[in-house]
C-alpha cells in the first residue's frame, strides 16, 4: 500500500513538473526579432543643461524626455554630461572623463557657451571648440545627423543678476553674437538649432520664469522650451 502511495506521489509530482516546463510562454528572441531596448539619450551642456537651482525633474532634458514618452516613445532617462560653470573647453575634457567614445545614442542634444561668454573667452575660440563638440555629439548618434540637436544659450541679462550687473545691454550683445556664431556652424552641417533665446528675454516680465538663485531659468521656462521644440525632436526620432 506504501510503494502504490509512493507511486502516485511520484507521478502526480511528474505531471506538475513536466506543466511548469510547457513551452506554453514565447521564446526570447534573438537577431532580427530582437526585444527592442529603449532611445537613448544623451545632453551635452554647462548649468542649463544640469538645471542649476531645480529639482532634477525640472532639467529640460528629462522634461523632454517626459514629453517624448507621452508622444509614445520609449526612451531611458536621459544621460546628462554637463556642470555649472562649465565652458566649451570644459566640456570637451567632461566628455573624456566619462569615457564614452564606444557608446551610441539615438538622440543627442548640444546647449553651450555662456560660460565663454561670461569669462571673457575668444569668440575664435569658442567657434573651433564649438565645432568639435558638435562632430562628436554627431559621432555619439553614429555620424546621423539627422539625430543630433542644439539649442541656443539663453540671456542672462534678463534676470535679477544680470539686471543689478549694469551690464545687461552688453551681456545681451555678446551672447546674440556667440549665438550666431553657433547657428552658422551648426546649420551649415544641417543640423537642427532652436533658438529659446527669445523665451529667456521674458524673464524680466514673468519673474516665476527665474530660478531661486536670480540667475538660472525656472523649470517653468524649461518646459517652455521643450514645448517650443518636442515636436520637432519628435519628428528626427520618426526617421
Amino acid at each position: 500500500m506504501q510503494n502504490l502511495l509512493y507511486l502516485c506521489l511520484l507521478s502526480l509530482f511528474s505531471l506538475f513538473a513536466c506543466g511548469n516546463n510547457a513551452p506554453d510562454a514565447e521564446p526570447v528572441p534573438f537577431g532580427d526579432d530582437a526585444i527592442e531596448v529603449p532611445l537613448r539619450y544623451l545632453a551635452l551642456g554647462d548649468s542649463y543643461t544640469i538645471g542649476e537651482s531645480v529639482a532634477e525633474t525640472q532639467r529640460w532634458p528629462v522634461l523632454l524626455t517626459d514629453d517624448l514618452r507621452r508622444e509614445g516613445f520609449d526612451i531611458a532617462a536621459p544621460r546628462i554630461i554637463a556642470r555649472t560653470g562649465w565652458t566649451t573647453k570644459n566640456l570637451q575634457n567632461g566628455i573624456d572623463d566619462a569615457d564614452i567614445d564606444n557608446e551610441t545614442f539615438d538622440i543627442v542634444s548640444l546647449l553651450i557657451g555662456v560660460n565663454n561668454q561670461f569669462q571673457g573667452r575668444s569668440l575664435e575660440e569658442y567657434k573651433t571648440q564649438f565645432a568639435e563638440l558638435l562632430q562628436q555629439a554627431v559621432d555619439f548618434a553614429a555620424g546621423d545627423k539627422t539625430r543630433v540637436f542644439v539649442v541656443s544659450i539663453p540671456d542672462y541679462a534678463f534676470t535679477p543678476f544680470g539686471q543689478n550687473s549694469g551690464n545687461a545691454e552688453t551681456i545681451s550683445a555678446e551672447i546674440d553674437v556667440f549665438n550666431a556664431a553657433a547657428r552658422e556652424i551648426t546649420e551649415t552641417e544641417e543640423i537642427p538649432f532652436y533658438n529659446i533665446t527669445p523665451i529667456s528675454r521674458q524673464g524680466n516680465d514673468d519673474p516665476e520664469l527665474v530660478a531661486g538663485d536670480g540667475l538660472h531659468p525656472s523649470g517653468k521656462q524649461y518646459q517652455l522650451w521643450v514645448d517650443s521644440f518636442v515636436a520637432e525632436v519628435a519628428e528626427l526620432l520618426r526617421d
